[in-house]
């Protein structure tokens, strides 16, 4: 079992900036890759970006070139920088961390991206 936190989410203007973070507790197992996932209202939830253990990463085209995935300096913590910001942003963000075949969700964090 692993266990995420996420944090960071809040109210912002468009065209502003939030950091999101993601601690995974500790696991026997090697995390393989952490992502960030969102869902709207009404909406299916989506990839957002990923990270795999060796550092190489993926993201959505909605937000390529205005989000930002890293890990930390800290084991199994994980970072997502929302720059550039849209009202279609908005959303609830979740933290994923995939160990061995099973994926582990966050509690998930409002993002709210006023116009």
């Amino acid at each position: 079992q692993v266990r995420l936190v996420e944090s960071g989410g809040g109210l912002v203007q468009a065209g502003g900036s939030l950091r999101l973070s993601c601690a995974a507790s500790e696991t026997p197992f090697n995390i393989n890759a952490m992502a960030w996932h969102r869902q709207a209202p009404g909406k299916q939830r989506e990839l957002v970006a990923a990270i795999s253990i060796d550092g190489s990463t993926n993201y959505a085209a909605s937000v390529k070139g205005r989000f930002t995935i890293f890990r930390g300096n800290t084991k199994n913590t994980m970072y997502l920088q929302l720059n550039s910001l849209k009202p279609e942003d908005t959303a609830v963000y979740f933290c994923a961390a995939y160990v061995r075949h099973l994926t582990y969700w966050g509690q998930g964090t409002q993002v709210t991206v006023s116009s």
